[in-house]
């Protein structure tokens, strides 16, 4: 029998006392103290009595041909129950992927990435399975390896994948052009020859991993009707769903996903993993079958953030007048599509940042390599092209005489601006009021590091190593704004599914909150109560386990949660609301007229009018009765970008964010200590302003980290990961944790839910361009590259 926590706990939400924790409060996680005792149950965490334990073999080269496999002395084993190859999947269907199928199984005929998954082996113990898999012999012919645009695109380059066809395959240049979206508006060229400066830049981002806490892992159980049930950590399971049930050979209604409990995600669980994998080892052994990374494993069982090459123009009149831009961005998508195409739909529609620039020439490509595959990561191909323009506005500035912050606000975008794309901007943009915000903070004081006590080396470039004392450290700040999408964009259906039920439990009116939302840190447990409490006037919500019985809530991602599921929560609940006020007409209209005439409301467990009588009390309504309405929420739909010139009204809802960046630089050593990164963010409407604040904080962390430390290093020649754990793979810690102060600005976006706005990913562009803008302003250097590393501040940086 399985541990109950493999099925998901339902989050009780109660409050103490009635109509409390509605919207606008800042309401309690139902997790949080689970969380930071160690008590909350995690995918990895899963139990189930006559388990085994899966493992994934996975390619040490990055590209070649598999000349054969021997699974021989695997399965001889003792304690192996299977092992499988790209021969025993069980349908005809042995490719998945978010977009573009083109990603397999397990690898067939050749690999082309390190790491890539070859065979699997289940076993009674997790060391046996590790061993086992090992024994599997493979015999490779290493190929040449494409890592860059000009192997990716020479005439006589390799084709990553052989025979492409796909909806993307007839509008590229080269088949390893994943995608290709130019943007043409207006006559840069023309423009250029108005301007009075003209700067250039070419700018190159790091490969960022996610480092969620949580690696990847999930538990199937077969089934006794055939299918299987799947419990795992994910982003989106109707998607994971519709990928997972064909490779199966098994109709969707058979394949039961559960939401199991999630440690982190930032895009990383967007693509699947393990799923396929567990599944097909539980209906192959008839067993449960449960599957954990380790770390290292982790990072290849994931795509990562697109590094990128990206090259700038922009030009401006004397007085300070933004003529034109051009640009060509080129994302590294490596060896499969995943999220590439709609990277790089993000990546050129938002190149121009929150400016006003009428003509632009704008071209974004993803390409195929052997290089790791890149997907889905916070800010979503907003951040690479955040970094490149937010430099070129210094550049400009600079070259102008021009104060940076003023600069800026005086080509700042508002309400009303035509986006590059021609779609207009309908709801507030306050990008010149969020740079004022941020610029008018007081600075934090000048050498913290002294004390009358001695010094703090904290507060020290190199910290507690205790490198240096002072000497050498200069101070510099930086400012930068960005803008990101909201939702899913160009033309996807993008809607979510709410359920909710509403009855008398134990003498006190009950609402079940019931989606698929996956809850993956982002507070969504916490906002979908919030919401019922708000719309039917109750003191106690459930959240039922999110799971593949109820409608799609899409995934977890591109900051759309709360806009979308939240939108079909507070729909579900209005319904709702409607037929308990028809039973309470049915029950007591025959002896309270105001039932029949007055527009009635759910408040503090009663039912009042609009003047606020009090007619009844809910318990005595809903007594012997419960009320249940599923109901999907679209918002306003939009549309393809045109593949010729980028015109399209392809985004929903735009957020913005500004942030100022403190640095101490120690110029010798070349390290460096951010101090602080103000942030300003509108926000829409704070539905639980704590949340807000922790989700714009979280952001802002995650963009210092690819600014200073964070890469995954490829090697050129291989195409293998160098640094492949958290050892060798450097994330900020709390020492490396600045201060974040937060001004939250609320400018309802009349067409959102509660006017909200999207909140999680804009903070991850602007503060990366801040920091280095605040490391330029210190040490004078011009640092065209994620991260900045010491030797690059040193001067000993090779070529």
């Amino acid at each position: 029998m399985a541990d109950t926590r493999t099925t998901g706990i339902p989050f009780n939400v109660t409050q103490g006392s009635h109509t409390k924790g509605g919207i606008g409060e800042s309401t309690l996680r139902p997790d949080g103290t689970l969380k930071v005792t160690g008590e909350f149950a995690y995918s990895s965490d899963m139990w189930h009595e006559d388990m085994l334990w899966g493992q994934i073999l996975r390619s040490t080269v990055a590209h070649a041909e598999i000349v054969s496999i021997d699974t021989g002395e695997a399965l001889a084993t003792p304690g192996v129950y299977a092992v499988l190859t790209y021969d025993d999947l069980p349908t005809d269907v042995k490719n998945y992927g978010l977009e573009i199928q083109d990603t397999p199984v397990l690898a067939h005929g050749k690999v082309r990435h390190h790491g890539e998954p070859v065979a699997l082996v289940a076993a009674d113990h997790p060391e046996t399975a590790r061993r086992a898999a090992a024994k599997i012999k493979v015999e490779y012919r290493e190929l040449p390896v494409i890592t860059d645009e000009a192997s990716a695109t020479a005439p006589d380059a390799i084709l990553v994948h052989e025979g492409r066809d796909d909806h993307h395959s007839g509008h590229v240049p080269h088949p390893n052009v994943v995608h290709r979206q130019p943007i043409v508006r207006g006559d840069a060229a023309a423009a250029a020859e108005r301007a009075d400066v003209i700067v250039t830049g070419d700018y190159t981002f790091g490969m960022q991993d996610q480092a969620f806490l949580g690696p990847e892992s999930g538990l199937a159980v077969p089934a006794e009707d055939g299918g299987v049930d799947l419990y795992v950590a994910t982003q989106w399971l109707h998607s994971d769903l519709k990928q997972i049930a064909p490779v199966l050979g098994l109709p969707e209604d058979k394949v039961r996903m559960t939401l199991a409990g999630v440690g982190g995600a930032f895009g990383g669980r967007e693509d699947l993993s393990m799923q396929i994998h567990a599944c097909l080892l539980a209906l192959r052994t008839g067993k449960p079958v449960k599957i954990v990374y380790n770390r290292f494993e982790s990072f290849f069982g994931h795509v990562h953030r697109h590094p990128a090459k990206l090259h700038y123009e922009h030009g401006a009149t004397k007085d300070g007048k933004i003529t034109h831009m051009k640009c060509r961005i080129v994302l590294d998508g490596g060896a499969y599509a995943s999220a590439s195409p709609a990277v790089v739909g993000n990546a050129s529609s938002l190149s121009v940042g929150p400016y006003v620039i009428d003509d632009v020439d704008i071209e974004a490509v993803a390409l195929y390599t052997n290089n790791p595959p890149c997907g889905a990561m916070r800010g979503f191909g907003a951040v690479q092209a955040c970094f490149a323009y937010e430099a070129q506005m210094d550049k400009l500035a600079d070259a102008l005489g021009m104060d940076r912050v003023e600069f800026r606000q005086l080509n700042a975008m508002e309400q009303g601006t035509i986006m590059p794309t021609g779609q207009p901007v309908d709801s507030p943009a306050p990008v010149a009021e969020l740079l004022r915000r941020i610029k008018a903070m007081p600075l934090p004081p000048e050498r913290q590091w002294e004390s009358s006590e001695g010094s703090d080396v904290r507060q020290l470039p190199g910290g507690l190593s205790n490198t240096t004392h002072g000497e050498g450290v200069v101070r510099g700040v930086g400012y930068a704004v960005g803008i990101k999408n909201v939702g899913f964009s160009e033309g996807f259906d993008d809607y979510s599914t709410a359920r909710v039920r509403m009855e008398v439990i134990n003498g006190e009116p009950v609402a079940t909150v019931h989606t698929a939302m996956a809850e993956v840190g982002q507070g969504g447990v916490t906002v979908h109560a919030q919401i019922a409490r708000t719309e039917l006037g109750v003191a106690q919500v459930t959240i039922h386990p999110a799971d593949t019985q109820v409608g799609s809530a899409g995934s977890t991602s591109a900051s759309r949660q709360t806009y979308v599921t939240g939108g079909a929560v507070k729909n579900a609940c209005e319904l709702v609301r409607e037929k308990v006020l028809e039973i309470g007409r049915r029950k007591m209209g025959s002896y309270h007229p105001s039932w029949a005439t007055a527009e009635l409301l759910l408040e503090s467990g009663k039912v009042v009018t609009d003047g606020g009588e009090v007619l009844a009390d809910l318990v005595d309504v809903l007594e012997g009765e419960a009320v249940e309405v599923e109901e999907e929420w679209r918002h306003r739909p939009t549309e393809p970008f045109d593949l010729r010139t980028g015109q399209g009204n392809g985004h929903v809802q735009y957020s913005f964010a500004a942030h100022r960046a403190v640095v101490e630089v120690d110029t010798e050593l070349g390290l460096v200590k951010v101090i602080e990164l103000a942030c300003a963010q509108d926000v829409g409407k704070a539905l639980n302003p704590l949340s807000v604040i922790g989700q714009i904080q979280g952001g802002t962390l995650q963009g210092m980290g690819i600014a200073v430390m964070e890469e995954i290093v490829v090697d050129p020649v291989t195409a293998k990961v160098r640094n492949p754990s958290f050892t060798d793979y450097l994330l900020p810690t709390i020492l490396d944790t600045p201060t974040i102060p937060v001004d939250v600005l609320e400018l309802a976006d009349e067409h959102a839910p509660y006017g909200l706005r999207g909140i999680g990913e804009a903070p991850t562009l602007s503060s990366t361009p801040a920091v280095l803008a605040a490391i330029r302003n210190a040490t004078g250097l011009e640092l065209n590259r994620t991260p900045v590393r010491p030797e690059h501040l040193t001067g000993t940086a090779s070529a």
